[in-house]
């Protein structure tokens, strides 16, 4: 019997490959959540192999995703932003707040973020894969990038690798906003996940 057709190969393949990388899994863990094994996994996401919709709906569940994030078409409107019409949110109690800007398909490689930082807050230094570009929508911060530090302002940006290390703090008294678009995954449809670079500081007032 044929196997239905799911979508191109490469295609699913690269979802598949980006998904599993977004949850920091190993082909191994994936293919221990899916019972698959690790040679065939490794085959669907170099577009060699094309799995069985039964298959796929193994791998989708080992991903916490539902087959429609392979599948799916997203409508043009589904990427529509209307200014004044985005919820905002925030993480785990966290004083600062999100709108998110980009829209959530599946391929989607950049995430893009209002933040609304307020004043003494404070990141930690650190280091990680893709690369960032922050823009100054209003206020000022000062970010740290490979030991140097930069005082940025309303309109002013920074495009750098995630690899380098950084840190960014709002020293000011007023609330700033920030917009940053990113190759690094921070927040999924299903619940918060920590942001790995946004954390409150210590202050003494």
């Amino acid at each position: 019997m044929a196997r239905p057709k799911t979508t191109n190969d490469p295609v699913l393949g690269a979802l598949i490959r980006k998904r599993r990388k977004q949850l920091g899994l190993t082909l191994q863990a994936l293919c221990d959540s899916a019972g698959l094994s690790v040679g065939y996994l490794s085959q669907v996401e170099r577009g060699q192999a094309t799995p069985s919709l039964g298959t796929l709906a193994q791998i989708a569940q080992g991903l916490s995703v539902g087959l429609e994030y392979f599948i799916t078409t997203p409508k043009p409107s589904d990427s529509l932003s209307r200014a004044g019409a985005r919820p905002q949110f925030s993480i785990d109690g966290s004083s600062i707040q999100y709108e998110a800007v980009s829209a959530d398909f599946p391929g989607a490689e950049l995430s893009c973020y209002i933040l609304h930082v307020p004043p003494g807050y404070a990141s930690e230094e650190v280091h990680h894969e893709g690369e960032e570009i922050i823009f100054l929508l209003d206020g000022e911060i000062t970010q740290t990038l490979g030991g140097q530090s930069f005082i940025l302002q309303q309109g002013d940006s920074l495009h750098y690798s995630g690899s380098t290390p950084h840190s960014w703090s709002n020293e000011t008294d007023a609330t700033t906003r920030i917009l940053w678009t990113g190759t690094l995954s921070v927040l999924q449809r299903k619940g918060a996940v920590k942001l790995p670079e946004i954390n409150p500081a210590n202050t003494n007032g």
